[in-house]
């Protein structure tokens, strides 16, 4: 290498009798080329190209340059490697390592689509009849439906995506179901002021299935919707599906107080459904659990603390509140901890040890749905919703869910590996798909050269065969289940 100094170069501070000197010809170098072990699983399934076939796409056909499947990986991808904004793609259309996850040769002069490219996508918007007054343009209805039509697509994807991933018929499911905040910063359609958050946000809806952590629905609400408006009509369209593909398969529910209520319990009895939702307190069921935590405070006061805390649990079979139309199960927790006594409620219609119903079940809830909702709002930025139209910000937040789906393939494809199998968002994008790789382009190859020090080289060896595997082992289709019950924790 020639030792002259480039005639555009930064200078800076001496290392002994050396000087320091930075200069901008390294050639073509990505910063995300870990991401092409996710695009290994992602496209011999054909998950987004699936997608793109299903999205109803009103542009007119002689004015598209990129295609859905394009605008889709584009997009997905660009969540997945931390650039959540259309606007990130001012600066990622001509990075070949984009490119070449969009299936284009690394080339500047086939950039990728635009920021507006992408954020009229999400619009749906085309300019076909553009000439016309609004109200006489045919098109426009075109895009009114199939913004709508677009979130019931999407759902349904996650739930056919989801069916068609797993290797055997599950024996039970879990359908987790929680509301969470989405603070908006503008005045985006529907959004408004929600009192027990204290902010100005969207509400949305998300159900995972509760062991693998895959997302099965994901619909926006407006920002002073109720926490269980259509809690009940996601579930049945979950139910409905998953029972069409399994007819056997036991199916479990949970969900915190605010989502549920007497409707949804219904539903659940109805349908055959093992249920424990969240359940507030009040005066009556202070007052049935006031001798057990007075028996724990004198347990408390001669014995002292034990770990992790005190704790006592109770059933009420007969209790009725006034809305319901017969009695239920109350599970009551009493608690003692170093901040205080607590009491906290589930109703359910498990049978079984109150203990087995709630800890063994009802508080798994903090590993799904919860660390699934902190990965997309914290990972994947699922929160930054910015369209000032209601259904473009729905669309927006399906792609991030649609994201994050891929992400809990990628590691059950990887199981086997620990660095990979619990490994958030965040640690994922930092130690496996976040490397440096100088981009060399031939009549015949395409090299990526990463450096021969880079810390992750083992693991990445790993994650790519056991891909390799799990897309083997789905192209042959499903295995059959092995015998047995269902395992349930009561």
């Amino acid at each position: 290498m020639s030792n002259e100094c480039p005639e555009h170069h930064l200078t800076f501070w001496k290392l002994g009798s050396q000087q320091l000197l930075v200069d901008f010809e390294g050639g073509r170098i990505v910063s995300d080329a870990g991401l092409l072990s996710v695009r290994a699983l992602e496209k011999p399934l054909g998950i987004l190209a699936d997608l793109a076939q299903r999205l109803p796409d009103p542009r007119a056909p002689q004015f598209i340059h990129h295609s859905a499947e394009a605008l889709l990986t584009q997009q997905v991808y660009q969540i997945l490697a931390g650039y959540p904004d259309g606007n990130d793609a001012q600066v990622l259309r001509d990075d070949p390592l984009f490119q070449i996850l969009a299936d284009i040769s690394p080339d500047a002069e086939q950039p990728l689509a635009s920021g507006s490219t992408l954020n009229r996508f999400q619009y749906v918007y085309t300019r076909r009849q553009q000439q016309l007054p609004e109200e006489d343009r045919p098109a426009v209805h075109e895009m009114y439906s199939a913004r709508t039509e677009r979130l019931n697509v999407l759902n349904d994807f996650l739930l056919d995506w989801f069916i068609r991933t797993r290797r055997t018929p599950p024996v039970q499911l879990i359908i987790d179901l929680d509301g969470t905040d989405d603070p908006v910063h503008g005045r985006q359609a529907l959004s408004g002021y929600h009192g027990y958050y204290q902010q100005h946000q969207y509400f949305p809806l998300l159900a995972f299935e509760g062991t693998s952590g895959f997302p099965l629905a994901a619909w926006l609400r407006p920002g002073r919707a109720g926490a269980n408006w259509g809690v009940v009509e996601t579930l049945d369209r979950i139910v409905q599906r998953l029972r069409a593909a399994w007819p056997d398969v036991l199916i479990l529910v949970r969900g915190d107080n605010g989502g549920a209520g007497p409707d949804l319990y219904e539903y659940c009895e109805a349908q055959g459904l093992l249920y424990a939702f969240g359940y507030s307190s009040n005066a009556v069921l202070q007052r049935r659990t006031q001798q057990a935590l007075t028996d724990l405070e004198l347990y408390e006061h001669f014995y002292g603390q034990r770990e992790p805390y005190l704790q006592r649990f109770e059933v009420f079979e007969d209790y009725q509140a006034g809305e319901w139309s017969r009695p239920r199960r109350i599970v009551a927790k009493i608690e003692i901890n170093p901040q205080g006594s607590q009491r906290r409620f589930v109703v359910s219609n498990f049978s079984g040890h109150p203990r087995g119903i709630y800890r063994g079940f009802y508080v798994q809830r903090g590993a799904v749905p919860e660390q699934p909702i902190d990965e997309l709002k914290n990972g994947l930025q699922a929160d930054r919703l910015s369209a000032s139209s209601f259904r473009a910000n729905g669309f927006r937040l399906l792609l991030h869910v649609v994201a994050y789906a891929i992400v809990v393939l990628f590691r059950e494809a990887a199981a086997a590996i620990p660095e990979v199998a619990t490994a958030t968002v965040s640690t994922l994008r930092q130690r496996l798909w976040k490397v440096g790789a100088v981009v060399v382009t031939s009549a015949q190859r395409i090299w990526l050269h990463v450096s021969e020090t880079w810390s992750g080289q083992r693991v990445w060896e790993q994650v790519h065969r056991a891909l390799t595997v799990f897309v083997a082992q789905l192209s042959e289709g499903p295995q059959q289940a092995a015998p047995g019950a269902a395992g349930l924790l009561m």
